[in-house]
Protein backbone atom coordinates (compact mmCIF):
# COMPACT_ATOMS: atom_id res chain seq x y z
CA UNK A 1 0.00 0.00 0.00
CA UNK A 2 1.28 3.47 -0.88
CA UNK A 3 2.68 5.73 1.81
CA UNK A 4 0.70 8.64 0.35
CA UNK A 5 -2.43 9.53 -1.61
CA UNK A 6 -2.04 11.84 -4.61
CA UNK A 7 -4.93 13.60 -6.30
CA UNK A 8 -3.79 15.37 -9.46
CA UNK A 9 -5.40 18.70 -10.29
CA UNK A 10 -5.73 20.99 -13.30
CA UNK A 11 -4.18 24.23 -11.96
CA UNK A 12 -0.53 24.92 -11.04
CA UNK A 13 -1.12 24.43 -7.29
CA UNK A 14 -0.14 21.47 -5.12
CA UNK A 15 -1.34 21.26 -1.51
CA UNK A 16 0.87 19.06 0.66
CA UNK A 17 -0.31 17.57 3.97
CA UNK A 18 2.71 15.69 5.33
CA UNK A 19 1.66 15.31 8.96
CA UNK A 20 -1.93 14.06 8.72
CA UNK A 21 -1.06 10.34 8.71
CA UNK A 22 -1.87 8.15 11.70
CA UNK A 23 -0.80 4.64 10.59
CA UNK A 24 1.99 2.95 12.53
CA UNK A 25 3.49 -0.34 11.25
CA UNK A 26 3.03 -3.23 13.71
CA UNK A 27 6.78 -3.83 14.05
CA UNK A 28 7.28 -0.23 15.13
CA UNK A 29 4.23 -0.22 17.39
CA UNK A 30 5.84 -2.88 19.56
CA UNK A 31 8.78 -0.54 20.26
CA UNK A 32 6.71 2.51 21.20
CA UNK A 33 5.18 3.33 24.56
CA UNK A 34 1.41 2.60 24.53
CA UNK A 35 0.52 6.30 24.54
CA UNK A 36 2.26 6.77 21.17
CA UNK A 37 -0.19 4.49 19.36
CA UNK A 38 -2.77 7.31 19.43
CA UNK A 39 -0.45 9.51 17.28
CA UNK A 40 -1.44 12.52 19.35
CA UNK A 41 0.93 14.92 17.56
CA UNK A 42 -0.83 14.45 14.24
CA UNK A 43 -2.07 17.42 12.18
CA UNK A 44 -5.58 16.20 12.90
CA UNK A 45 -8.38 16.39 10.31
CA UNK A 46 -6.53 18.65 7.88
CA UNK A 47 -7.38 16.43 4.91
CA UNK A 48 -11.05 16.82 5.84
CA UNK A 49 -10.61 20.59 5.80
CA UNK A 50 -8.44 20.94 2.70
CA UNK A 51 -9.83 18.27 0.38
CA UNK A 52 -13.02 20.19 -0.57
CA UNK A 53 -10.94 23.32 -1.17
CA UNK A 54 -8.53 21.45 -3.43
CA UNK A 55 -11.41 19.95 -5.40
CA UNK A 56 -13.18 23.30 -5.77
CA UNK A 57 -10.03 25.04 -7.01
CA UNK A 58 -8.79 22.15 -9.16
CA UNK A 59 -5.58 21.90 -7.11
CA UNK A 60 -3.45 18.80 -6.67
CA UNK A 61 -3.37 17.27 -3.19
CA UNK A 62 -0.82 14.92 -1.62
CA UNK A 63 -1.71 13.37 1.75
CA UNK A 64 0.56 11.29 3.97
CA UNK A 65 -0.64 7.95 5.30
CA UNK A 66 1.85 7.22 8.09
CA UNK A 67 2.30 8.97 11.42
CA UNK A 68 5.09 11.48 11.88
CA UNK A 69 6.27 9.10 14.62
CA UNK A 70 7.39 6.75 11.83
CA UNK A 71 9.29 9.49 10.00
CA UNK A 72 8.85 13.25 9.79
CA UNK A 73 8.28 14.15 6.15
CA UNK A 74 8.96 17.82 6.83
CA UNK A 75 12.53 17.29 8.05
CA UNK A 76 15.67 17.11 5.89
CA UNK A 77 16.98 13.65 5.04
CA UNK A 78 20.29 14.39 6.76
CA UNK A 79 18.37 15.37 9.94
CA UNK A 80 19.93 18.82 10.24
CA UNK A 81 17.92 21.05 12.63
CA UNK A 82 15.42 23.42 11.06
CA UNK A 83 15.72 25.98 13.85
CA UNK A 84 19.27 25.80 15.28
CA UNK A 85 19.38 26.91 18.89
CA UNK A 86 15.62 26.64 19.44
CA UNK A 87 14.44 24.77 22.51
CA UNK A 88 12.77 21.40 22.09
CA UNK A 89 12.12 20.16 18.60
CA UNK A 90 11.97 16.78 16.91
CA UNK A 91 14.07 15.23 14.18
CA UNK A 92 13.68 13.10 11.07
CA UNK A 93 12.67 10.15 13.25
CA UNK A 94 11.19 11.67 16.43
CA UNK A 95 12.00 10.09 19.78
CA UNK A 96 9.85 12.37 21.94
CA UNK A 97 6.29 13.62 22.08
CA UNK A 98 5.66 17.34 21.60
CA UNK A 99 5.31 17.39 25.39
CA UNK A 100 8.93 16.08 25.68
CA UNK A 101 8.27 12.57 27.09
CA UNK A 102 9.96 9.60 25.34
CA UNK A 103 8.10 7.91 22.48
CA UNK A 104 10.00 4.64 22.80
CA UNK A 105 10.25 1.94 25.42
CA UNK A 106 13.59 1.90 27.24
CA UNK A 107 16.30 0.63 24.91
CA UNK A 108 14.00 0.47 21.87
CA UNK A 109 15.00 3.75 20.21
CA UNK A 110 15.91 3.45 16.51
CA UNK A 111 19.57 3.23 15.58
CA UNK A 112 21.18 4.74 12.49
CA UNK A 113 20.32 1.72 10.32
CA UNK A 114 16.65 1.83 11.35
CA UNK A 115 16.48 5.56 10.61
CA UNK A 116 17.99 5.03 7.15
CA UNK A 117 15.51 2.22 6.48
CA UNK A 118 12.55 4.43 7.36
CA UNK A 119 13.89 7.27 5.26
CA UNK A 120 14.02 4.97 2.25
CA UNK A 121 10.69 3.24 2.89
CA UNK A 122 8.49 6.19 3.94
CA UNK A 123 10.21 9.56 3.49
CA UNK A 124 11.63 9.12 0.00
CA UNK A 125 8.45 7.88 -1.77
CA UNK A 126 6.48 10.90 -0.50
CA UNK A 127 9.16 13.32 -1.67
CA UNK A 128 9.61 11.56 -4.98
CA UNK A 129 5.88 11.95 -5.62
CA UNK A 130 5.82 15.56 -4.44
CA UNK A 131 8.77 16.50 -6.65
CA UNK A 132 7.29 14.71 -9.66
CA UNK A 133 3.96 16.48 -9.27
CA UNK A 134 5.65 19.87 -9.04
CA UNK A 135 7.60 19.02 -12.19
CA UNK A 136 4.37 18.06 -13.97
CA UNK A 137 2.66 21.27 -12.94
CA UNK A 138 5.65 23.36 -14.01
CA UNK A 139 5.82 21.61 -17.37
CA UNK A 140 2.10 22.18 -18.02
CA UNK A 141 1.73 25.71 -16.64
CA UNK A 142 5.19 27.25 -16.73
CA UNK A 143 5.19 27.57 -12.95
CA UNK A 144 4.34 25.52 -9.86
CA UNK A 145 2.89 26.65 -6.53
CA UNK A 146 3.26 24.61 -3.35
CA UNK A 147 1.10 25.17 -0.26
CA UNK A 148 2.31 23.09 2.69
CA UNK A 149 -0.52 22.72 5.20
CA UNK A 150 0.04 22.05 8.91
CA UNK A 151 -1.75 22.38 12.21
CA UNK A 152 -0.64 22.34 15.83
CA UNK A 153 -1.97 22.70 19.34
CA UNK A 154 -2.08 26.32 20.45
CA UNK A 155 0.19 25.79 23.45
CA UNK A 156 3.19 23.44 23.60
CA UNK A 157 5.64 24.73 26.23
CA UNK A 158 8.44 22.35 25.20
CA UNK A 159 8.43 23.82 21.68
CA UNK A 160 7.50 27.47 22.17
CA UNK A 161 6.50 30.01 24.81
CA UNK A 162 2.91 31.08 25.33
CA UNK A 163 0.12 30.73 22.81
CA UNK A 164 0.80 30.74 19.07
CA UNK A 165 -1.01 33.13 16.75
CA UNK A 166 -3.89 31.29 15.10
CA UNK A 167 -2.39 31.50 11.60
CA UNK A 168 1.37 31.32 10.99
CA UNK A 169 2.45 31.88 7.39
CA UNK A 170 6.02 30.90 6.54
CA UNK A 171 8.05 31.65 3.41
CA UNK A 172 11.57 31.02 4.81
CA UNK A 173 11.88 34.75 5.46
CA UNK A 174 10.87 35.37 1.86
CA UNK A 175 13.37 32.98 0.26
CA UNK A 176 10.90 30.26 -0.79
CA UNK A 177 8.72 32.36 -3.09
CA UNK A 178 8.57 35.59 -5.05
CA UNK A 179 8.48 38.58 -2.64
CA UNK A 180 5.10 39.60 -4.05
CA UNK A 181 3.61 36.32 -2.83
CA UNK A 182 4.71 36.95 0.75
CA UNK A 183 3.26 40.47 0.56
CA UNK A 184 -0.04 39.45 -0.99
CA UNK A 185 -0.72 36.49 1.28
CA UNK A 186 0.35 38.56 4.27
CA UNK A 187 -2.12 41.23 3.19
CA UNK A 188 -4.94 38.67 3.09
CA UNK A 189 -4.18 37.70 6.68
CA UNK A 190 -3.79 41.29 7.84
CA UNK A 191 -7.11 42.33 6.30
CA UNK A 192 -9.15 40.07 8.57
CA UNK A 193 -9.67 40.38 12.32
CA UNK A 194 -11.17 37.02 13.25
CA UNK A 195 -7.79 35.29 13.71
CA UNK A 196 -4.47 36.41 15.09
CA UNK A 197 -1.72 35.99 12.50
CA UNK A 198 1.96 36.39 11.78
CA UNK A 199 4.22 36.07 8.74
CA UNK A 200 7.61 34.37 9.22
CA UNK A 201 7.28 34.24 12.98
CA UNK A 202 8.05 31.13 15.04
CA UNK A 203 7.25 28.91 12.04
CA UNK A 204 9.02 30.08 8.89
CA UNK A 205 8.46 26.92 6.88
CA UNK A 206 9.95 23.47 7.24
CA UNK A 207 12.06 21.37 4.91
CA UNK A 208 9.34 21.07 2.28
CA UNK A 209 8.90 24.82 1.96
CA UNK A 210 12.61 25.58 2.07
CA UNK A 211 13.74 22.78 -0.25
CA UNK A 212 11.10 22.96 -2.98
CA UNK A 213 10.62 26.72 -2.99
CA UNK A 214 12.87 27.81 -5.86
CA UNK A 215 11.40 31.09 -7.08
CA UNK A 216 14.20 31.63 -9.59
CA UNK A 217 13.09 28.42 -11.29
CA UNK A 218 9.38 29.22 -11.17
CA UNK A 219 8.53 27.09 -8.13
CA UNK A 220 7.04 29.04 -5.22
CA UNK A 221 6.36 27.49 -1.81
CA UNK A 222 4.60 28.66 1.35
CA UNK A 223 3.65 26.99 4.62
CA UNK A 224 0.60 27.63 6.76
CA UNK A 225 0.87 26.43 10.36
CA UNK A 226 -2.63 26.79 11.78
CA UNK A 227 -3.55 26.39 15.42
CA UNK A 228 -6.02 23.60 15.91
CA UNK A 229 -8.33 25.89 17.84
CA UNK A 230 -9.30 27.32 14.45
CA UNK A 231 -11.22 24.17 13.52
CA UNK A 232 -11.15 21.82 16.51
CA UNK A 233 -12.02 21.75 20.20
CA UNK A 234 -8.53 21.36 21.65
CA UNK A 235 -9.93 20.24 25.02
CA UNK A 236 -11.38 17.04 23.53
CA UNK A 237 -9.83 13.81 22.28
CA UNK A 238 -8.34 15.01 18.97
CA UNK A 239 -9.77 12.04 17.09
CA UNK A 240 -13.27 13.33 17.86
CA UNK A 241 -12.61 17.07 18.17
CA UNK A 242 -13.39 18.34 14.66
CA UNK A 243 -15.68 21.35 15.00
CA UNK A 244 -17.87 21.73 11.92
CA UNK A 245 -18.92 25.28 12.76
CA UNK A 246 -15.38 26.46 13.45
CA UNK A 247 -14.10 24.75 10.30
CA UNK A 248 -16.80 26.44 8.25
CA UNK A 249 -15.60 29.82 9.55
CA UNK A 250 -11.90 29.34 8.79
CA UNK A 251 -12.25 27.49 5.46
CA UNK A 252 -13.17 30.61 3.42
CA UNK A 253 -10.04 32.37 4.65
CA UNK A 254 -7.86 29.42 3.65
CA UNK A 255 -9.60 29.36 0.29
CA UNK A 256 -8.85 33.07 -0.08
CA UNK A 257 -5.16 32.38 0.59
CA UNK A 258 -5.11 29.59 -1.99
CA UNK A 259 -6.95 31.72 -4.54
CA UNK A 260 -4.57 34.63 -3.98
CA UNK A 261 -1.60 32.31 -4.38
CA UNK A 262 -2.98 31.09 -7.70
CA UNK A 263 -3.44 34.69 -8.83
CA UNK A 264 0.16 35.67 -8.09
Amino acid sequence: MSVYELQRGRVPLLISLPHVGTDIPPALADRLVPRALASEDTDWHLARLYRPLAEALGASLIVARYSRYVVDLNRPPDDQPLYPGASGGTGLVPTRFFSSEPLYRDGAEPDAAAIAERRDAYWRPYHDALAAELQRLHAEHGRALLFDGHSIRSELPWLFDGQLPALNLGTADGASCDPAITRRLGAVLAAQTAYSQVVNGRFKGGYITRHYGQPGQGVHAVQLEMCQRCYMDEARDPREAYDEAAAARVAPLIEQLLTELLAC
